[in-house]
């Protein structure tokens, strides 16, 4: 799903420094935006929820994503899967009733931001969060992964400070007139989103688990548990002396573990996958087990569709048999 979970610390992806500072065209306002972001927590009157953003007008959505995540679609009018998913963007988007704001970014017209995001194949989906760049996936994908996409997203944010709201700005008329009411967010959910902000983490992973204990199909649930352990796990945890540890000890399953997790929480998933899969590779037969199963935790936090876990998957079962 995406390289960046909640708590992570946002790395630059991209490059957007060309960009960040460029003169504003007229009142510099971006495709209907009232002005820039605020501080977390604050509403800022925005002419749509849905907007075009251009070259020129990149550095106004920067600002604006000190106040919500901004997602970026980026597409093209000759890429049919592109045609297919920006609808679900939008409707997602909506329905977060001003949560989150989408940025799109035509590729063609705008080549400068294309070479920034290094969209080397479209549709690609990316976030903003304080200006910082933030992956999400590339390729159509089915809605309910696009809706567990945008919870991870507003999990990380929340932990970032980036919880503003965007208002629409009163007597607009047009798409964005008919915009649904926000869901209501479950009890449990609710509870847990405030246990994470305040850094709470046992809190939050209670309230995952009594909404599961509800409702076991609950995707929702079960993704922001696995998140909120993992934030849980690596609190605390001093990088260094971990890869000391795990250095000093190749195959002392909870220093591999550590570090493993370091590397998923600093989006380096490739990494984690093949510290454990190398880790179980080695071990006898009967203490493999704590390992297939930290994987497969690590293979749902990322999503099972996501090439990387489809690959450490293979791996895992050639070891397997």
């Amino acid at each position: 799903m995406t390289d960046a979970l909640p708590g992570a610390a946002l790395r630059g992806a991209v490059d957007l420094s060309a960009l960040r500072n460029r003169p504003q065209p007229g009142e510099g306002h971006p495709a209907g935006a009232a002005g820039p972001g605020g501080p977390a927590g604050a509403h800022t009157p925005v002419s749509s929820l849905v907007i075009d953003v251009t070259d020129e007008t990149f550095p106004q959505v920067l600002e604006l994503s000190r106040t919500v995540p901004v997602v970026i679609d980026l597409w093209a009018e000759w890429c049919g899967p592109c045609k297919q998913l920006s609808p679900i963007l939008e409707r997602v988007v909506l329905e977060l009733g001003g949560r989150v704001l989408l940025a799109k970014v035509d590729v063609d017209a705008n080549p400068q931001l294309s070479q920034a995001f290094r969209a080397q194949s479209i549709p690609m989906v990316l976030a903003l969060l304080g200006g910082q760049p933030v992956p999400l996936f590339t390729g159509a994908v089915p809605e309910q992964q696009v809706r567990e996409v945008f919870a991870q997203l507003l999990q990380l944010a929340a932990q970032n400070g980036v919880t503003g709201t965007l208002a629409l700005e009163a007597g607009d008329e047009g798409e964005d007139a008919s915009v649904p009411a926000e869901p209501e967010i479950p009890p449990l959910h609710a509870e847990a989103f405030d246990a994470i902000e305040a850094g709470d983490y046992a809190r939050a992973i209670s309230a995952y688990e009594r909404a599961i204990a509800e409702n076991p199909r609950d995707a929702d649930a079960h993704a922001g548990l696995g998140q909120v352990r993992l934030l849980q796990r690596v609190q605390g945890l001093d990088p260094q002396e971990a890869r000391a540890a795990a250095a000093a000890d190749p195959t002392g399953v909870e220093a591999q573990f550590a570090v493993a997790d370091l590397d998923l929480a600093g989006g380096h998933v490739e990494d984690a996958f093949g510290r454990l899969l190398d880790l179980f590779s080695v071990l006898p037969g009967d203490e493999r087990g704590a390992v297939r199963t930290r994987l497969l935790e690590l293979f749902a936090l990322i999503g099972d569709s996501d090439p990387r876990v489809l690959r450490a998957r293979g791996r895992l079962t050639s070891l397997l048999f």
